[in-house]
């Protein structure tokens, strides 16, 4: 693993990239040990990386089936309901930062990159991207990131994509059936059930969806090794 971070870092000369042990974690989650998750490995083994585009799948009956479901919602989240998904592919770029009401838990099933940000530096529904810190997550880190961290679909540490789980409160990520109203800035921001989205003003398809473009400064993108 020393030997891919190192490649990693030495392929990004142009970005600073940390450790997820780094203490620059702290502020945006926990590392998670303690929980054998060989069930769910198992059946994310059968889960393609799409070529194309990322795969996001908020809730997968098959990885909800496992009994660590069950303890995942009666520890981590004190009973509530929760959803196991995945989000797999190629991607490589920022694109954009999303945030939850509550923790979301990941798991790296392959090595990935996540780029992280806090919710405390929106100002007027715009953020700055050199506020961003980019975290090296190796394969089967198991992470919990706070309702205050910005974050988005994980990058890609190898050239074949990545691999990454996904547990959220349950019903987050679905479409709105309900109607919005703008009372606060941030209501400007809700892009579906229980999250809130800034775009990239690159990213053309979110924005088409009704994304709010409120992300200045570069897009970043990681190479792969």
């Amino acid at each position: 693993m020393k030997k891919v971070f190192k490649q990693l870092k030495e392929n990004n000369p142009n970005q600073t990239i940390h450790h997820i042990t780094a203490e620059e974690f702290e502020k945006y989650g926990k590392i998670l040990n303690g929980f054998d998750w060989k069930e769910w490995n198992e059946i994310m083994r059968d889960k393609d990386i799409p070529h194309d585009t990322n795969q996001y799948i908020a809730s997968d009956p098959e990885l909800e089936k496992a009994k660590l479901t069950q303890r995942i919602a009666a520890t981590l989240y004190a009973g509530m309901e929760v959803q196991v998904g995945y989000c797999n592919g190629p991607n490589s770029h920022l694109n954009g930062l999303e945030y939850h009401k509550g923790s979301e838990i990941n798991i790296a099933v392959t090595d990935l990159v996540l780029i992280l940000g806090h919710t405390g530096d929106i100002h007027k529904n715009q953020y700055r991207t050199e506020k961003l810190d980019i975290f090296y997550l190796p394969e089967g880190t198991m992470i919990e990131i706070y309702q205050t961290t910005l974050h988005f679909a994980p990058c890609k540490v190898h050239k074949e994509g990545f691999k990454c789980m996904v547990i959220l409160p349950k019903g987050t990520n679905e479409p709105i059936d309900f109607n919005k109203t703008v009372t606060m800035e941030e209501d400007e921001l809700l892009f579906m059930k229980n999250k809130w989205l800034l775009a990239h003003p690159d990213r053309k398809p979110l924005i088409s969806k009704g994304a709010y473009p409120g992300i200045i400064g570069e897009n970043l993108k990681i190479e792969a090794i």
